[in-house]
């Protein structure tokens, strides 16, 4: 079905940015992970096998991509489109309208299929993928998982042979990510080629044919499913790799002196327009606390931690800082808050630049050893805009790392993050919860939790629950953050 034959391709003339005499064949019917640290290939793979290499990213190509009986360099983007479909990581990259209904049969539309057969296309993948209640909504009033699950809609709407996902899970809580196994479980029974570029391996055990690990720009090796079941968990980590089981992770509470209150949250209600979402709310954390915000898309959880940094003025109840009651605008000068989508906050013209970006009078000495430890020293003169999805995620972690604020709040940071960059995060975090910081970092990575976090707040049943770590409620955390099929259309 794929076959690359004897690939090199560098982008921009570069040489060390792209892959290097790549030769591979994946059967029809196969799932294939292609995995590895981050910026080792994988996207590229991916934009080889739809086509985006070599008709819409520029570089130095050679060799040849075939696909079923075309030749990807010699054949229309129109024409591969219709036989290989792509979701993207970041699914507001690759829509076009402003409703989901348009959205989905945006793709056969573009066709000139007949009106008829696009809505017939329309309420046949409605009802196969479970989207009854996202018909008719606006693109913008989605959340991260909705936006994925219309984009993958607007995919399997045009029915192609083969399905092409490039971190389809850095996003999801859950719940969406139990939704998308169940989906890639169903396009395998159905004789679909499926190939994903992924860090996160767990959700996808049982289901992958073969994983390709990819090591600067080469294919180190390949491993079937049972080599790479084999793995310990170390072995993995030893190639770059995240966990392909989260069932052996526990927490390592680290031992450390009891230290006095700084952040007190009581009986918060939170507002999103007319609706609110969460009420009473409490929580309280000391110096040197790393407090984990889990839950479902939609729970609370980046509304809860904007109001912490003065962001989100719709909220009722306390924040105290240091016994003191605090305005939002006081709390916007104590606390720094790095978003999901970094897209949002990155401005300046180069990393280093960013690392420090907004801070009066910078030691750029502090930030050029910020971006080491982060593993972005070498990119320092590279524009962020130019980044891949992990490296941009650690860029905005630098700002937030050099800014000085006592209360620090990550809203998903491991996103796009492979093992190796993970544990920077984690090591930094740790070193800053010991120099007295308050951080909580809101994430769906139980990997992350289980490397960092010294308590959690579960955002669930409109409220919010507080878990310590090695309570009897950490066994419903582990559970909730196991993943099995879910049945297209539950929780849609």
């Amino acid at each position: 079905m794929i076959r690359i034959n004897d690939v090199s391709f560098s982008y921009d003339g570069s040489a060390d940015n792209g892959i290097r005499r790549l030769s591979l064949e994946i059967a029809k019917g196969e799932c294939v992970v292609l995995c590895g640290r981050s910026g080792c290939g994988k996207t590229t793979v991916t934009r080889l096998i739809n086509g985006l290499i070599p008709h819409y990213f520029a570089g130095d190509f050679g060799g040849s991509v075939e696909v079923g009986d075309m030749k990807i360099e010699a054949t229309p983007m129109h024409e591969i489109a219709a036989s290989v479909g792509s979701v993207f990581q970041n699914p507001r990259s690759q829509f076009f309208n402003v409703d989901t209904d348009s959205e989905i049969v945006f793709g056969l539309e573009n066709r000139s299929v007949p009106t008829a057969e696009l809505r017939s296309a329309l309420d046949r993948t409605t009802d196969d993928l479970g989207l009854g209640t996202l018909r008719g909504r606006s693109i913008f009033e989605l959340s991260g998982g909705e936006k994925q699950k219309i984009a993958l809609a607007s995919v399997y709407s045009m029915s192609p042979d083969v399905y092409v996902l490039d971190e389809p899970s850095s996003n999801l809580d859950t719940s969406a990510i139990a939704y998308l196994r169940g989906i890639l479980e169903g396009l395998k029974a159905d004789g679909k080629t499926i190939v994903i570029a992924e860090h996160r391996l767990y959700y996808l055990a049982g289901l992958a044919d073969r994983y390709m690990r990819f090591d600067s720009g080469v294919l180190a090796e390949t491993l079937n499913a049972s080599q790479m079941d084999a793995l310990s968990g170390e072995e993995q980590h030893k190639m770059g790799l995240r966990r392909g089981t989260l069932s052996d992770l526990s927490f390592a509470r680290e031992d450390r002196a009891a230290s006095e209150v700084m952040l007190e949250v009581e009986d918060l209600s939170l507002k999103v327009e007319r609706r609110t979402i969460a009420t009473g709310v409490s929580l309280s954390a000391s110096r040197g606390d790393v407090v984990g915000v889990i839950g479902l898309n939609g729970s609370g959880k980046s509304t809860f931690v904007r109001a912490l940094c003065g962001l989100h003025k719709k909220a009722r109840g306390t924040i105290r800082w240091d016994q003191r009651p605090m305005r939002p605008r006081q709390r916007r000068s104590i606390g720094y808050l790095v978003f999901q989508d970094v897209n949002y906050q990155l401005f300046a013209d180069s990393v280093l630049e960013e690392s420090h970006f907004g801070l009066k009078d910078p030691d750029v000495s502090l930030a050029e050893q910020t971006l080491k430890e982060l593993d972005l020293y070498d990119e320092r003169d590279r524009h962020p805009a130019s980044l891949s999805g992990g490296q941009k995620q650690r860029t905005a972690i630098a700002v937030s790392l050099n800014c000085g604020r006592e209360l620090l709040v990550f809203d998903e940071p491991s996103s796009g993050l492979d093992y190796d960059s993970m544990i920077q995060f984690a090591r930094l975090v740790r070193d800053l919860a010991r120099d007295g910081k308050v951080i909580l970092i809101v994430t769906h990575d139980f990997e992350l939790l289980s490397e960092v976090c010294t308590r959690i707040a579960w955002f669930t049943e409109g409220t919010s629950r507080a878990i310590e770590p090695g309570s009897a409620a950490m066994a419903e955390v582990k559970e909730f953050f196991a993943v099995s099929s879910q049945e297209p259309g539950a929780n849609a």
